[in-house]
């Protein structure tokens, strides 16, 4: 991934969260004839393991091999910039349209799981995960044993151990602080939900920002 100095997010706790925040990414491995093959699985990342899984009718599992090279694309808000938003705009018109968004890159190396109680395990972690914000949290315990240990039989576990991050917040860094704000504005009137996340995201970044600077003063 091509990350200019700007848009470079290298504190791990702001890469972790970026993960939670998204809890999917796209698995994509290539196979021994370079032919490469991907799927969205929700994850959890702990450590220095990322745990998942995915339908055993898939074939994307028959095609890995023990820990062979894989890479996870994490992918967060995105939206179109419409030059229109920018102050500079008005000022001298060398503007042009971009794309902003955000993504973490894990790269590593993956293996299969079939075992139950791996399956099980990951499963009750991944459920407990997702389920975290709701009033009346569901629990893999919730359904009957048998028909859970039936449902696992529909799936194969994945575990990729991470040996690299590479993190992106693509947010509009390299404009004035009135491009930004005028971006912000044109996002937060478009009707787009990934519109209003990257207005949201690039709240975020500008408030950590002026954080950052006042404990540097």
């Amino acid at each position: 991934m091509y990350v200019p100095p700007a848009n470079q997010v290298t504190d791990e706790t702001e890469l972790r969260a970026m993960v939670e925040a998204n809890r999917t990414a796209w698995l994509i491995t290539a196979d021994e004839a370079g032919r490469p093959a991907a799927t969205l699985l929700p994850i959890i990342w702990r450590e220095s393991t990322v745990i998942a899984h995915l339908a055993i009718a898939n074939d994307h599992w028959k095609l890995l091999r023990e820990d062979q090279p894989c890479l996870l694309i994490s992918a967060g808000p995105d939206a179109y910039v419409s030059p229109s938003w920018y102050a500079s705009k008005a000022e001298h018109g060398r503007v042009v349209p971009t794309w902003n968004y955000t993504a973490v890159e894990l790269t590593g190396t993956v293996r299969v799981y079939r075992d139950p109680d791996w399956l099980r395990h990951a499963v009750t972690e991944l459920t407990r995960l997702q389920e975290a914000d709701r009033e009346q949290p569901w629990a893999v315990t919730d359904a009957p044993d048998a028909f859970v240990t039936g449902q696992l039989r529909g799936i194969v576990g994945i575990e990729v151990t991470v040996t690299g991050v590479t993190g992106k917040a693509k947010l509009s860094q390299n404009r004035s602080a009135a491009d930004r704000a005028g971006v912000i504005d044109g996002l937060d009137g478009e009707s787009d939900p990934g519109a209003a996340a990257m207005a949201d995201a690039m709240r975020q970044d500008t408030a950590l920002g002026q954080a950052k600077r006042r404990r540097s003063q």
